[in-house]
């Protein structure tokens, strides 16, 4: 779907009812992002337009089609996902807003699986209105590895500083324990060193593991799962030549500013990985689904009712995740350039040697 290297990136609407459509509109309103993708938004026109009165000081203009193979390059496309009137109620969490955030999100995704699209931002749902016999997933997270038949996939956190990868995502913390397990351990590490490389272009990856105890167990008086499960996936993982270090004590781990040591941290839990990074991130925060073929990113928060449909949203995660997207398409193209001809990477890597050569050897 590319044009001109110019990759087609699908957006989801999201809840209707929260800042999903706000958001969207403040970020394609810089005409700007046209010089790096061509935005298609999955919703309707009817719930575009109810969002943009909303937000007078923004100049918006889209063309709208049915057809995900046939869009605009020089503008922003609208894909009609239906067609009736829906009832608009900003920051109400309803049914409504959960049928057609799923309608948009299951539409876009198709069009991503069958590469109408190069990368798909999806912008946040409620878990709560979005259950139904027909979509049973606690995020976008589980839905995607389904949808793409993944063995496996992780939740990973991306910003400037930092990136952190979740062993374990939307789960009880009662039963995290359980699901952690050498094997689970090495798939994470596996997928992430994998990611790492294809998906950020960095040739040895750096991977550190957290605990899951206070202290990583204090040498087995505060829990066993560090000696018994954590540590042997680590050796085993070593010797899959996979570079990673652990497991680390999370507390000090952070708070000693360790994880800007490393290109990717692997937490044991949600709150063990995403509490320090909302916290540390430098930059704006964005979720990856790595482990799929299909490139997906979404910012790092939720629907916001509380603010819903009152022009005050910050898009800046969201045009984050829209740039974090194409990166990561234009990463995967160069990593699959640099397989086919070994050759043009260690050019590439002789040429930026001799630049820094020359920078020392320069005494201006």
């Amino acid at each position: 779907m590319q044009n001109d290297n110019k990759p087609v990136i699908g957006i989801t609407c999201g809840d209707v009812n929260g800042i999903g459509l706000e958001l969207i509109i403040k970020t394609v309103a810089d005409t700007r992002l046209l010089d790096i993708c061509t935005p298609v938004i999955f919703a309707n026109n009817k719930v575009l337009n109810f969002y943009r009165k909303s937000i007078p000081d923004v100049n918006f203009n889209f063309t709208s089609t049915k057809d995900a193979g046939r869009i605009n390059h020089k503008q922003i496309n609208l894909f009609n996902c239906w067609e009736e009137e829906v009832a608009i109620t900003p920051g109400q969490l309803n049914d409504i807003g959960g049928k057609y955030a799923v309608i948009s999100l299951v539409t876009a995704a198709q069009a991503l699986k069958e590469g109408k699209i190069d990368g798909l931002v999806t912008a946040p749902i409620h878990k709560k209105n979005t259950q139904s016999a027909e979509f049973n997933f606690t995020g976008h997270t589980p839905y995607f590895k389904k949808l793409f038949g993944a063995n496996d996939v992780i939740m990973f956190m991306v910003a400037e500083n930092m990136r952190v990868a979740l062993l374990t995502e939307h789960v009880p913390v009662k039963d995290a324990a359980s699901l952690i397990t050498k094997e689970s351990i090495l798939s994470k590490l596996t997928l992430l060193n994998n990611s790492l490389k294809k998906d950020f272009n960095i040739d040895k990856p750096k991977i550190a593991v957290l605990g899951l105890n206070p202290h990583a167990g204090d040498e087995s008086l505060i829990g066993k799962e560090e000696a018994e499960i954590i540590k042997p996936a680590i050796k085993e993982a070593k010797q899959k030549d996979i570079f990673c270090f652990g497991p680390y004590s999370s507390d000090a781990f952070f708070a000693r500013g360790y994880h800007e040591r490393f290109d990717a941290v692997l937490a044991m839990y949600h709150d063990q990985g995403l509490i320090p990074f909302k916290s540390l991130a430098i930059g704006e925060g964005v979720n990856f689904t790595a482990g799929i073929s299909g490139v997906r990113t979404s910012p790092d928060h939720g629907v916001a009712f509380d603010i819903a449909g009152k022009n005050k949203a910050d898009e800046a995660s969201f045009r984050q995740a829209i740039y974090t997207c194409v990166d990561i398409i234009n990463a995967r193209k160069e990593f699959a350039e640099q397989r086919a001809n070994p050759l043009r990477k260690i050019s590439k890597r002789m040429i930026a040697n001799a630049v820094d050569e020359a920078i020392i050897e320069d005494p201006e």
